[in-house]
Formats: C-alpha cells, sequence, structure tokens
C-alpha cells in the first residue's frame, strides 16, 4: 500500500472549553491527530496547537477522517492524571455514525478481538488467537431506509486503534464514507468518515468536576 500523504485541510480546530490545564477541542474531519515522518503529514492537530499552546500534549487520537471531541492536557501533571483516567478507563465516550444499510435490531454489543493486520498495514483485524479483546454497544437513533443507512450511537467499552470502523464492517454495516473497512456500496455514499465523537466525560484532575462535553455531529 502507497504511503497516506494527507490532502490539505481546511477545517479549523474549534475549542470547546479552555482553563489553564486542559482543553476540550473539536477536531475537523480529514486532520491528523499528531504529525507523520513524512513532512508532507506535518499539518495536524498536535502541530497547529503548540503554536498557541506550546506545552499541549494529546492524550487520544481519533482517526484522519473522524471529527468531534479531543482532550488535551497543557502540564505534565495534567497529562499524568488524565492517563490515569485512560487506563482505568473511567473516561466515558459516545460516538455518532452512519451505517450502511437496515440494523436488523435497536441495539446491541459487539465483541470481536483486534490485532494489527502485519501483511496490510495500516489495516487492523479479527483475530480470536493474537487480538486484544474489544467491545462496542451500538443504539440506533434513526433509520434511513431510502438512503440504505442507519444512524447510531456508538459506545465503545474498549479504545483499539480503528475498532469502531472494524467493528462496523463485521456485523455487515460499515460506516459511510470509510476507506479501509467497507463494502463496495458504503464508501461512494459520503464524502467523508461519518463518524464523529460526540460527547466526552471525565473528573476534572485539578478542581475534581465531572466534566460532560457534548458536541453535535456536523452531519
Amino acid at each position: 500500500m502507497a504511503e497516506f500523504i494527507a490532502p490539505p485541510c481546511d477545517g479549523v480546530i474549534e475549542i470547546l472549553y479552555q482553563d489553564e490545564h486542559l482543553l476540550l477541542i473539536n477536531k475537523p474531519s480529514g486532520l491528523l491527530s499528531l504529525s507523520g515522518k513524512n513532512p508532507l503529514n506535518k499539518d495536524s492537530v498536535h502541530y497547529r496547537l503548540v503554536q498557541d499552546f506550546p506545552t499541549a500534549t494529546l492524550l487520544h487520537r481519533l482517526d484522519f477522517g473522524t471529527s468531534g471531541i479531543m482532550l488535551v492536557a497543557l502540564n505534565k501533571q495534567v497529562n499524568g492524571l488524565l492517563t490515569q483516567q485512560f487506563q482505568q478507563r473511567t473516561i466515558g465516550k459516545t460516538y455518532t455514525a452512519v451505517l450502511y444499510g437496515d440494523l436488523l435490531n435497536e441495539q446491541g454489543e459487539i465483541d470481536l478481538p483486534i490485532a494489527k493486520d502485519v501483511e496490510h498495514f495500516p489495516l487492523m483485524k479479527i483475530c480470536h488467537d493474537t487480538g486484544k479483546p474489544a467491545k462496542t454497544h451500538y443504539q440506533v437513533i434513526e433509520r434511513h431506509p431510502q438512503r440504505l443507512s442507519t444512524r447510531v450511537r456508538f459506545t465503545p467499552i474498549s479504545g483499539r486503534t480503528h475498532q469502531l470502523r472494524i467493528h462496523s464492517q463485521q456485523i455487515g454495516h460499515p460506516i459511510l464514507g470509510c476507506d479501509l473497512y467497507h463494502n463496495q456500496q458504503s464508501q461512494p455514499l459520503a464524502s467523508r468518515l461519518l463518524l464523529h465523537a460526540t460527547s466526552l466525560r471525565f473528573i476534572h484532575p485539578i478542581t475534581l468536576e465531572k466534566m460532560n462535553c457534548i458536541c453535535s455531529s456536523p452531519f
């Protein structure tokens, strides 16, 4: 597979919340979370943020095509405390996605282990021998039979690379616009990946306030 070169991204990073300790931002679709080794992939969330916030560090990533909420630490202490919350899985996240086809059930859980597909980088694969446990809960929000699609709310129980995209594909309903995990019909139905990080819940590591950030889907 040829090396991925990101096309220029005109989308802007919106700051949803800011204090001296952390930022909550809305990442546009089509922007890398971290700069790549190739100089042509320098533009990224981190590259843009450190222009104004030199100490900013990303606590997690969103895929290139995914938009929505990201949590950013502004110093080492806060980075460490929030990293603990991620590791303890006490941070709650939901995503909005539009899937190909009409899902059979109103809600359900996808429980399929995910491993790197070494022969087909950057793809991941479902592997019951070497894969790490991965669970995703889904709930139907709206059905669009005339558009061959279903809008769902995803709540990932684990946080594996490409988890929501590969899990969707594996149940026969890939996310519209996904370039890596698709069927013949699903990719051309959208000009971008229809996956958006909609909500993020965590405890503020300094004030201990319960934070619940919502960022509505742009599609």
